[in-house]
């Protein structure tokens, strides 16, 4: 059994985490450069094939009131770009809130920055859309 990987995925940059080999905590990961849907999902093959990962969790982007949008069309594009090029199965999430959790916890605990926050929050979104996931899995 391998690592879970979750991604937050944005046009600017993608939010990654991942588990513990056990599959217990969801941590922070990394955050990379978005570049074109392509190129982003093979970048995200890449760090999945070296961190052993085995699982993957993409956040969808769902409106308030349960309608998806034009950035939920593009983050099918990209899953459907890992589904073509890895056998690593991608599962989905609703991730409403989550880059809004982020931003408070990094205001209101960590005190961080609004410069430092850029980069932080989209892979701290990420770990929260891990969370959610395994929770719901019941992998806690």
């Amino acid at each position: 059994m391998g690592r879970i990987m979750s991604i937050d995925y944005g046009l600017k940059r993608i939010g990654i985490a991942m588990t513990d080999i056990m599959r217990i905590m969801a941590s922070p990961f990394d955050t990379i450069e978005s570049v074109s849907v392509k190129k982003n999902a093979a970048a995200i093959v890449e760090i999945a094939k070296n961190n052993g990962v085995d699982e993957m969790v993409v956040g969808m982007p769902v409106n308030m009131n349960g309608t998806e949008g034009e950035m939920a069309e593009t983050v099918k594009k990209f899953i459907s770009e890992i589904n073509l090029i890895s056998e690593i199965p991608v599962a989905v999430i609703d991730e409403r809130l989550t880059t809004a959790q982020a931003e408070r916890m990094l205001i209101d605990e960590a005190n961080v920055s609004r410069k430092k926050r850029t980069g932080l929050k989209d892979k701290i979104s990420a770990a929260i859309i891990l969370r959610l996931y395994l929770d719901q899995q019941g992998l806690k």
